[in-house]
């Protein structure tokens, strides 16, 4: 019975132990679907399951037909046209980063966003080209096809390993969007949830390092190779000092002019957004600008600058992927195709949250990976979304992925009508404009000292993931920092937090003993809980812990006492002991037998437990002892365990945890485990846990149920610390 009193609540029910809860409340027998019922809905066919995953196969089918289009067709289609303008942009300066002809960028920015269109939930994201996975694509590029193959730098040597590189990183697009599509299919989504958010920032934070460097060759003008390879960023920047006085002063000045003012306009776009009703297309302008100037003062023929040059104009009939180079970048596509949807989800995340509506996981990675698959065959590269682009996207009204499919026909319209107007754009200018999107990227330094004040494991994280990618690439950066988030769970989980806990306020509530002033500790009684996970990895420190909680180790004190019996048993045969109403009286001036003697004795005998039957006398070990006969003092007959945090026990620690209690049992300390979840005490019998000494009896619904049960047991209505009107009280579970 719950009765509220102002803002406090009595409550009077009995003092319940598991046992006795499930005797007086039945409990509904449910039946738990095992792994064949889960197969046999998974592959079950009917017109209702048909249409439910049809409807989940093409949310186009969803949104579509309620598209309300008087009221936001006109938002997508300016949003369209900003995003697509943004794109185009993006799609030529991120293809320099995969180290292929421009064109080729216009690709990957046109084929997945209609794939996405019709398979994709997010209805605010811009699928394209992302400046991180072109780094991983390009890195992949220049490990197969070198600079070095360039021979003599002619024409046809140059057109030759374009076409190369080109094979290869569509290859490696195909791939990742194989493993996509098939981790999609799987059900496989919520690998993302392996990716902490210290993790991408870290590791977006050093991919924006990789592609500043690696931007710099265009910006100089520099003939430097890649290197795709662990500390390859020094061979780079050390390629680039070594020849930094053959820069080109044309290409650098005009890199550092495009530079400074998209980031200008961008920290204003950023300031002013609220007031301003479109973010300035400074990326647009200013590539319009550096192309006529270009063009007009002739920069090629006069300061000798590298420029886009002609683009191929129209598709290319799609190709088959090289299966050569499968077997060379199993590793490179799976690390993209984890990256690419882990940042695409994310962002997909944020605005389904801003706008309310669902996004399925799952089905981004189908999107995602036919959208790769089809983008590969096109001889395209990977694509996922760039965070400036869908912010340009969201915040310029798009409503639906609508404003997608006209932000490709921008595209598509350069791709075949007005790409030549682009030839004499400046690269060093493409690489100014992907640099100025990695502002947001760069930026994320700032976490370090906020991640380093609110959580230290987190902090670590981010560095080691930086440093890893950094230092080693960015493909076994990734799996280094994946490895090393996962050991700090297991560390955090291996070394669990365990407290001491007490009474406080002389209610049913019981924290930590060294928090609190106001305690009531019961004598004789410890609460001990573990906030983690027991298993196989931390239960010895379990144990530890709880030992050293206690102050004694009951292993040593049952080999004492079995020991100390010995003695008594031959003492008294012996006559060197009297029984007497008092107790033992020794006879004679004992001399102390050696431990070493004792040791001598079958060790296993005296891990058993006490066994007094034989003797005339019940021996207290509390009492003094005779002389010669030494017992560490025990001062606690009960001990509480609280397991309400503990999610799991594993076999392992079922072994050890069942071999800890019957030590403590074995000298008389009572054992109470309490708060534990629902089918514990189930697992425990399958694993036979239970015996003679360890009982189910000793499992209680909650901690207060077990002090009370053992307050009750021990009879303390003489104790100082509570008068029999508050054991009472205590028994009525009123809190007050």
């Amino acid at each position: 019975m719950v009765e509220p009193v102002g803002n406090h609540y009595i409550v009077a029910r009995p003092v319940y132990s598991e046992n006795l809860f499930n005797e007086e409340h039945e409990k509904l027998h449910r039946y738990h679907k095992n792994f064949w019922d889960h197969l046999k809905i998974y592959f079950r066919c009917s017109p209702q399951r048909v249409k439910k995953i049809a409807l989940r196969l093409f949310p186009i089918i969803s949104w579509l037909p309620a598209y309300r289009f008087r009221e936001w067709i006109l938002s997508d289609i300016v949003s369209g046209i900003n995003t697509g303008l943004v794109a185009v942009l993006q799609g030529l300066a991120f293809a320099l980063l995969v180290n292929v002809p421009p064109s080729y960028g216009l690709y990957a920015a046109f084929f997945p966003i209609l794939v996405y269109f019709i398979f994709g939930t997010s209805r605010h994201i811009s699928v394209g080209p992302f400046p991180v996975l072109s780094l991983m694509v390009g890195g992949a590029v220049i490990r197969l096809v070198p600079d070095d193959n360039a021979g003599n730098g002619t024409s046809t040597n140059i057109s030759a390993i374009n076409e190369e590189r080109v094979m290869v990183a569509a290859s490696v697009t195909f791939l990742s969007g194989v493993f996509q599509l098939l981790l999609g299919i799987l059900q496989f989504g919520f690998i993302v949830i392996y990716l902490s958010q210290s993790l991408i920032s870290g590791f977006t934070t050093a991919a924006a390092i990789h592609v500043l460097v690696s931007q710099l060759k265009f910006m100089l003008q520099l003939p430097v190779p890649g290197f795709n390879k662990p500390f390859g960023i020094i061979y780079t920047l050390e390629s680039v000092f070594s020849q930094i006085t053959k820069t080109n002063i044309a290409d650098l000045v005009t890199s550092l002019v495009v530079l400074l003012i998209v980031f200008v306009v961008k920290e204003v776009n950023d300031r002013y957004k609220a007031k301003l009703p479109t973010p300035i297309p400074i990326e647009l302008l200013m590539t319009v600008l550096a192309a006529l100037i270009s063009y007009f003062v002739n920069f090629e023929e006069k300061f000798n600058v590298a420029v886009v040059g002609k683009l191929e104009e129209g598709f290319q009939a799609p190709v088959a992927p090289d299966v050569g180079v499968f077997q060379k970048c199993i590793g490179d596509s799976i690390s993209i195709a984890i990256v690419g949807f882990a940042v695409a989800f994310s962002v997909a995340k944020v605005y389904s949250i801003k706008h309310d509506y669902p996004v399925d996981s799952n089905q981004e990675l189908i999107a995602f990976g036919l959208g790769n698959i089809v983008g590969g065959s096109f001889k395209g590269f990977a694509s996922s979304t760039a965070l400036s682009r869908s912010g340009v996207q969201e915040s310029t009204g798009g409503k639906t992925q609508i404003a997608g499919i006209i932000s490709a026909v921008i595209v598509l319209i350069v791709i075949l009508a007005i790409g030549f107007l682009l030839a004499p754009l400046q690269k060093s200018v493409l690489a100014s404009l992907a640099l100025g999107n990695l502002k947001g990227m760069l930026m994320q330094f700032k976490e370090i000292g906020i991640l380093w004040r609110k959580d230290k494991y987190d902090c670590v994280i981010w560095v080691v993931t930086f440093l890893a990618a950094i230092f080693l690439g960015l493909d076994i950066g990734l799996a280094t920092a994946v490895a090393f988030q996962l050991l700090t769970v297991v560390i955090r989980s291996q070394f669990p937090s365990c407290t001491v806990l007490a009474n406080v306020g002389r209610s049913n509530i019981y924290r930590n003993r060294k928090d609190y002033t106001d305690i009531y500790e019961p004598e004789g009684v410890k609460i001990f809980r573990c906030s983690s996970p027991i298993f196989f990895a931390n239960i010895e420190f379990f144990r530890e812990k709880l030992i050293s909680a206690v102050g004694f180790s009951p292993l040593r004190v049952l080999r004492k006492r079995n020991k100390a019996l010995r003695k008594i048993r031959k003492m008294l045969k012996k006559g060197e002991l009297q029984v007497t109403p008092k107790g033992l009286i020794c006879m004679v001036n004992h001399t102390h037998e050696s431990d070493e003697e004792l040791d001598n004795n079958r060790i296993e005998e005296l891990d058993q437990p006490t066994n007094m039957t034989d003797l005339p006398i019940q021996i207290n070990w509390g009492a003094d002892l005779p002389p010669g006969i030494t017992v560490p003092r025990v001062d606690i007959h009960s001990i509480v365990l609280d397991f309400s945090s503990v999610s799991f026990l594993d076999f392992s620690a079922t072994r050890v945890l069942q071999k800890t209690l019957k030590e403590f049992v074995r000298i008389n300390i009572d054992i109470y485990i309490a708060g534990a979840h629902e089918g514990f005490l189930d697992k425990l019998e399958r694993c036979a846990f239970f015996d003679e000494e360890i009982k189910p009896s000793m499992f209680f619904l909650t901690i207060h149920d077990a002090v009370l049960h053992i307050l009750l047991k021990k009879d303390i209505a003489s104790s100082p610390k509570l008068k029999p009107t508050e054991v009472t009280l205590q028994f009525l579970s009123s809190l007050l």
